[in-house]
């Protein structure tokens, strides 16, 4: 039943807001920054009622315990990979973790999710994750599992750790082949100039784009990119650290929801904030 996990996923808009709260997967201290306490992170976006949360399967059980019919659906982080300290690791890995289609069903998941990485110079890890993907599509298919790949271009990491390269012409043809291995839902950065989005949106062939929210930015920053990508053709966005490390993450992730739902301008949403 794929379409009704979608639908769960997927608000009457047509459009979707996942709060990302799986950075603890990654084995890096500085990601911990506003989920030091995963169980209060957890309550506080939940009551704010996005969409979706996204979470690791150590956690994914502190959401589904929540009573009641309101709480977000759960999309599971299914993959873990070293790649974002500075300096990197001698050897680098991306893996998924163990029967994931069958955990994220255990765990009453809407969707799992899987990153395509491609960083510079390092075509093992590339290829580890198409191997990723293609081992996630046939038992996705099989269980009716929605699949969410998360195409993403990286820089050289010693320009820093996690940066994304926004060049669009590296974003395009990566989406695509995401797209072209089996995605349901493709999770991709926002380009560099974020009126061009619309050919993301198209080289991915109809399929919902999310798009991720990448570094903390100012809100006026984080709500006016919203604003442009939506109206660029986005079905929504998955957003993690400027939500989670803003001051009011619960006020952050209503003010993004009405942008999302209701077509909200920059200014009208920020009136959550308050």
């Amino acid at each position: 039943m794929k379409l009704a996990r979608l639908n769960r996923l997927f608000g009457t808009s047509g459009n979707c807001f996942d709060v990302a709260i799986d950075h603890g997967m990654f084995n890096e201290r500085t990601f911990l920054a506003g989920i030091e306490n995963m169980r209060t992170a957890i309550d506080v976006i939940a009551a704010a009622a996005p969409d979706a949360i996204q979470l690791p399967p150590g956690t994914a059980p502190m959401l589904q315990s929540i009573p009641g019919k309101a709480r977000p659906a759960l999309v599971l982080r299914t993959d873990i990979a070293n790649i974002y300290g500075n300096p990197l690791p001698s050897a680098l890995f991306s893996e998924i973790i163990d029967r994931p289609v069958e955990q994220a069903i255990a765990l009453d998941a809407a969707c799992v999710v899987v990153n395509l990485l491609m960083l510079p110079n390092q075509p093992e890890v590339y290829r580890a994750c198409v191997r990723n993907v293609n081992s996630l599509k046939r038992e996705c298919e099989i269980y009716g599992m929605p699949l969410m790949v998360e195409p993403l271009v990286m820089q050289d990491n010693s320009k820093g750790a996690y940066m994304v390269d926004g060049a669009i012409d590296k974003i395009l043809p990566l989406v695509r082949q995401a797209a072209e291995l089996g995605a349901d839902i493709i999770k991709a950065d926002p380009c560099d100039d974020v009126t061009e989005y619309h050919r993301v949106i198209e080289i991915a062939q109809g399929l919902p784009v999310l798009v991720r929210g990448g570094g903390r930015v100012s809100d006026q920053e984080i709500l006016s990119r919203t604003k442009v990508l939506m109206e660029q053709g986005a079905r929504g966005i998955v957003y993690g650290r400027n939500v989670i490390q803003h001051a009011n993450p619960g006020g952050m992730t209503r003010a993004l929801m009405a942008i999302v739902h209701d077509g909200a301008t920059a200014d009208e949403a920020s009136s959550h904030l308050v």
